[in-house]
């Protein structure tokens, strides 16, 4: 994605313009660069060149118009053997900011692990780099990362093979990954991410979608528990039903932006998800990344907090008497001041899961965020 620190980008790799047209997919003079990371506990694997060269020539035909420039290494995949494969990812990551790549693959002969789980591969669009272990896989070395390389690229395998219109995303996908954005020096961290992600607006939006960031809630259930506890205390709490009597329609918005933003702060920031470029090398990866792992999390608070205000909407209209609401809050029971309590509550419900956010252990809400896993 960026030219090495002190070297020019080579003219194959030249930016291609944003938004081209889709014929432009057929275009050659993109390379995309791949590293293949290959465990020593993986026996007997291809020579180096062998594997390499079998790679180029096996992705070059599956995605048209890009060529492919493939670099294996041997034995520099994690340091212990009790690395789970969110550690694994990290070093894959790791080794590919290192050392230039656009995606990166390890390569594992035993299963890996995620907590109690057995899996074949673990992968992350958003760190563009995904791990597999062989003996799950079934498969060869070239085969296994020809896979994780389609699941990063936003294709899944296991479907068969990909349509029209799913090949020319994923060749998009990229080659955006493989096209460098002008890095204008003294220029703000916000100008440079505002050109990073019009420019690689595509990719943003498939890592994004990859990341099922509506399944956020459902994967941490610390967060899930401490916002249904607070919305069932919330709502029955009469001096609340007299605030969100009394709160106008900016009130109302105010709460549901505080909600939403407290819980999307707390994870990035409790689970360290914001990355920092460790060279200057790294900005445009570390800002895509960034970029979708926010708007990740953002997407799935936004629907948390919608699930909590339907759920406190439906309790309201079950439990909370209409005779009662109106001696209390002195206004007539009626709809739209079920749907403004329920909002309010469901407000209040979200800014609770913040609470159980500072529970969940990273791991947890790095793998419900941006990571795959295939059993």
């Amino acid at each position: 994605m960026r030219a090495p620190d002190g070297e020019a980008a080579s003219a194959d790799r030249a930016p291609d313009a944003p938004g081209a047209p889709d014929a432009d997919s057929a275009r050659p003079g993109t390379t995309v660069r791949l590293g293949v990371l290959i465990r020593a506990d993986v026996s007997a694997p291809a020579q180096e060149g062998t594997l390499a060269a079998e790679l180029e020539d096996g992705l070059a035909a599956a995605y048209p118009g890009l060529s492919w420039q493939v670099q294996v290494e041997r034995g520099h995949l994690g340091d212990s053997e009790d690395e789970d494969s969110l550690d694994l990812l990290e070093s894959t990551r790791d080794r590919m900011l290192d050392r230039d790549w656009d995606l990166a693959v390890g390569v594992c002969q035993e299963p890996l692990r995620q907590g109690r789980h057995s899996l074949t591969a673990q992968v992350s669009p958003a760190h563009s780099a995904g791990v597999v272990s062989l003996d799950l896989a079934g498969v060869g070395v070239a085969d296994a990362v020809r896979d994780v390389v389609a699941r990063i690229l936003g294709l899944d395998p296991d479907e068969g093979g990909p349509s029209p219109q799913q090949l020319r995303s994923a060749v998009d996908a990229a080659r955006q990954l493989a096209t460098d954005v002008e890095d204008r020096g003294a220029e703000n961290g916000g100008l440079f991410a505002w050109r990073v992600g019009s420019s690689n607006a595509r990719l943003l939006l498939g890592t994004i979608r990859a990341n099922r960031p509506w399944l956020l809630a459902a994967s941490l259930s610390r967060s899930l528990s401490a916002a249904l506890a607070t919305g069932a205390l919330t709502l029955i709490t009469t001096d609340l039903w007299l605030l969100s009597a009394e709160y106008d329609g900016l009130q109302m918005a105010l709460v549901g932006a505080v909600a939403v933003l407290s819980v999307t702060v707390s994870l990035v920031v409790g689970a360290n998800l914001w990355e920092r470029p460790r060279r200057r090398a790294e900005r445009e990866q570390v800002a895509v990344f960034n970029i979708a792992t926010v708007s990740s999390v953002l997407i799935g608070v936004v629907v948390l907090h919608v699930g909590l205000f339907a759920a406190a909407l439906a309790g309201a209209l079950l439990l909370v008497d209409p005779d009662v609401f109106a001696e209390v809050t002195g206004d007539p029971a009626h709809f739209p001041q079920y749907l403004k309590l329920a909002w309010f509550v469901g407000g209040l419900a979200t800014i609770g899961s913040a609470l159980g956010a500072g529970l969940e252990e990273d791991d947890d809400v790095r793998a419900a965020i941006f990571t795959r896993g295939s059993a």
